[in-house]
């Protein structure tokens, strides 16, 4: 279909490609690595399998919504992310789980999680006027993970759990800290008011394609990145 071919010069939809094909490459490279993946590590490959094969999936709808309606897919970026951001978050409970991580942490991981999500969404999209107030509770269930995994529960349990999950779970909570930030800025940057009611950008349309762009390149490098950490950690921890 001709509607649907990629101009040389949209940068956003070729973005969307490449993350798919990246994603899509390291679903293949985790699940083909299964049985070759010590037994114990097994599921937290499996997981990371299954985030970017997720994500692939909707990165490639993704593209073909933006080649047709030339729009940011806002809605079809959320149901990714509240799909595999939990999943991201189980993998913290995974490598920690042998050190003596309870169930009650994964709960408040994913709660933490979805709550994040879901709070964005209605500020970015469905109620945009009070999206101050959504971003504020959205960001809250951001750094609450950010303590659990930098100075609380999850750290205290993964220095328990030897130098080599201790170390994974450091680069991992930098991915959380460093690589997810581009989401609240995102969020900023895209919603009426959204910090202290300042005009950030004259052009919201501009404004959309270029992080469009941005969340391609981050969400791949999140994405890809967690499981190259959970695949490191599952060759040589003992």
């Amino acid at each position: 279909m001709e509607s649907l071919k990629i101009a040389s010069d949209n940068y956003v939809a070729f973005t969307f490609f490449i993350g798919t094909m990246a994603m899509m490459a390291a679903s293949v490279f985790f699940f083909f690595e299964l049985n070759t993946t010590p037994a114990k590590w097994r599921t937290s490959v499996l997981v990371s399998g299954l985030i970017t094969f997720i994500a692939a999936v909707h990165y490639y709808y993704m593209r073909g919504y933006n080649l047709e309606t030339g729009e940011s897919p806002t809605f079809f970026r959320y149901v990714d992310w509240i799909l595999t951001v939990p999943l991201m978050c189980v993998e913290f409970y995974l490598i920690t789980k042998k050190a003596g991580a309870k169930i009650s942490l994964l709960r408040n991981l994913i709660a933490a999680s979805i709550v994040m999500l879901v709070t964005g969404y209605f500020g970015e999209t469905i109620d945009r006027d009070s999206s101050v107030m959504w971003g504020v509770i959205s960001g809250a269930a951001y750094f609450y993970i950010v303590y659990l995994i930098w100075f609380g529960e999850v750290s205290k349990l993964a220095q328990q759990a030897g130098a080599d999950v201790a170390k994974a779970n450091r680069v991992l909570s930098w991915f959380v800290l460093v690589g997810w930030a581009i989401y609240p800025l995102g969020y900023i940057l895209g919603t009426p008011g959204g910090l202290f009611g300042l005009q950030l950008v004259s052009d919201p349309a501009a404004a959309s394609h270029a992080m469009d762009i941005v969340y391609n390149i981050a969400d791949a490098i999140n994405k890809i990145g967690f499981g190259l950490v959970i695949y490191s950690l599952s060759r040589t921890s003992n």
